[in-house]
């Protein structure tokens, strides 16, 4: 006993000077999160066990600690069990399961692509099949992510699909086998250009094995003859690991420079990374293209390339994400992804554009852009993204095309065609399957509104008279037919939409990569600016 007693007081001792000593460091800290952690828990425990109705304590717990996240910033969230699928994507690069592309249109679950060489495609899944059933489970009211995570799983086990296909009266059933499925982050790429001597990657994540994805494209790109320069796409990649950030950027620059700093509250979240291999080509042109979608990982590589001169960078400004996030597991399969620093790029700035702390997520004022310089003595702003040293805006859509968009027409008609045309149709039938869609529009009764409508509904329920709701009447006439008429003077662009679209029907997502660039007005000016030395040279203040 006095032993016990004595081991007892030991571990007393021990605790209370580990206690005193974090009190040193840190005298308030620890005393708040503990006299708060127990207020909190004890309003847990009185509301799970006493309000009025039942609750769900899980429920409750989780939208008190995302309404508390929420007050930080965006990037630091509570991840939940049924959400681990797509960080275990992230960090390893791959996932088990049948290779689905799975998400609404309307209220329906579609797919929206099967995954190329995969159990989904190879049992006959096609593009706008409609998911009704998961091993014979209703998933009317499920979620796309639910879906997902219901044909998840360890590879070489089994699980059921059922879909309805238009055209078809009966659902259709399919037996897949789960597998590791590798999700690539360089979605294309090829050679381009009227010589096709210039390189083109098109990076649609920083996910694991990025950067050799890069390595590996370039160099099999290379090998097929002399090149010209590279096109390295990155819009609406929304950015990811940080180290193949830095590690692509690596292929462009010579070792031993400043990729990027990270900045945090301690020393552990504080580092630099820098180059340490040789260029993969280190004088050859590079054109990075980027636009309000390329954030936080796509930043840091259009960034540091622009400001080692290196690449010019090309499209619109940048989303302007300039902070780190790392992942902690939590229990029961759940996990805390956390901001722990700022990054800064070479030439020293942040491209961070919203300041978080200042609430209401406002943007920082233009007041507070400092300038910068890059290598060769150009002026860059931190505050405020990448902004690109050749602004190219990308037409916005319509308001027509829109309404197509978010009603899902295109999606359907491409379904109702499939079902009714074995075969593709070459481009020069378009035209044709336009006049096609035009009918289809007729027969689902579609309609849209434009600023216009709104306008009117707000004269026409303020008139009182039958003269005044005559001419209301007549300008709605006015506005229905320049309706009518947009569709003749947005015809090229909607039969591209609809040809991108077929071609998911028939061929694969490559093939609607390939068709959709050949018409972007972004790579034809890139083309360009790399077919003349001259000028690209003079962006970048380069000598000759």
């Amino acid at each position: 006993m006095k032993l016990l007693r004595k081991s007892a007081a030991t571990l007393l001792a021990a605790v209370l000077l580990v206690t005193a000593v974090g009190a040193v460091r840190n005298p308030d800290i620890f005393f708040l999160i503990k006299k708060n952690f127990t207020i909190f828990s004890e309003v847990y425990r009185e509301v799970s066990l006493n309000y009025v109705e039942e609750v769900d304590p899980e429920r409750l717990m989780q939208r008190g600690i995302r309404s508390m996240l929420e007050t930080l910033d965006p990037y630091t969230v509570f991840v939940d069990e049924a959400q681990s699928q797509q960080m275990e994507i992230m960090s390893r690069g791959s996932y088990g399961g049948v290779g689905l592309e799975v998400g609404f249109r309307g209220d329906r679950v579609v797919v929206i692509a099967p995954t190329d060489g995969h159990s989904a495609q190879r049992q006959g899944i096609r593009t706008g099949d409609e998911i009704i059933a998961v091993d014979g489970v209703d998933i009317s009211g499920y979620a796309p992510d639910e879906i997902r995570n219901m044909t998840s799983g360890e590879p070489g086990t089994t699980v059921t699909v059922t879909v309805r296909r238009y055209g078809m009266d009966e659902p259709l059933t399919f037996e897949l086998t789960r597998e590791r499925i590798e999700v690539h982050n360089v979605a294309y790429r090829s050679r381009v250009g009227p010589e096709g001597n210039i390189a083109y990657i098109q990076l649609n994540r920083f996910g694991q094995n990025a950067a050799d994805e890069v390595r590996t494209a370039f160099n099999e790109l290379r090998e097929e003859g002399e090149l010209r320069g590279l096109i390295l796409d990155v819009r609406n990649n929304p950015g990811g690991l940080l180290g193949e950030a830095v590690g692509i950027v690596d292929k462009f620059i010579a070792p031993g420079l400043t990729v990027v700093e990270t900045r945090g509250r301690s020393e552990e979240h504080t580092d630099r990374y820098a180059s340490s291999e040789p260029a993969l080509a280190a004088d050859l042109p590079v054109v990075v293209l980027q636009n309000g979608g390329s954030a936080s990982a796509s930043e840091i590589v259009a960034g540091a390339l622009q400001d080692y001169d290196r690449a010019v960078v090309m499209g619109e400004r940048s989303f302007g994400k300039g902070l780190v996030q790392i992942v902690r597991p939590l229990s029961y399969n759940t996990s805390l992804r956390i901001t722990t620093s700022r990054y800064y790029i070479p030439s020293g700035r942040s491209i961070q554009s919203m300041d978080y702390a200042a609430g209401d997520s406002a943007a920082s004022p233009d007041s507070t852009h400092r300038a910068f310089t890059t290598r060769n003595g150009r002026t860059v702003y931190d505050g405020e993204g990448i902004a690109p040293d050749v602004e190219v805006t990308a037409p916005q859509p319509t308001a027509l095309q829109t309404a197509l968009q978010q009603q899902n027409h295109i999606f359907f008609f491409a379904n109702r065609y499939a079902s009714e045309h074995p075969g593709m149709p070459g481009e020069s039938e378009i035209p044709a399957v336009y006049e096609d869609f035009r009918e289809y529009l007729e027969e689902a009764s579609f309609s849209y509104r434009v600023p216009a409508d709104a306008y009117l509904d707000q004269v026409d329920s303020a008139v009182q008279d039958s003269e005044a709701s005559s001419h209301v009447a007549a300008l709605r006439e006015l506005v229905d037919k320049r309706k009518r008429q947009n569709f003749e003077e947005e015809r090229s662009r909607l039969e591209t939409l609809l040809y991108r679209e077929l071609l998911l029907r028939y061929r694969d997502q490559q093939s609607r990569i390939a068709f959709s660039l050949d018409r972007d007005p972004l790579m034809g000016r890139a083309v360009e600016l790399l077919g003349d030395g001259d000028r690209y040279r003079s962006i970048l203040q380069l000598g000759n």
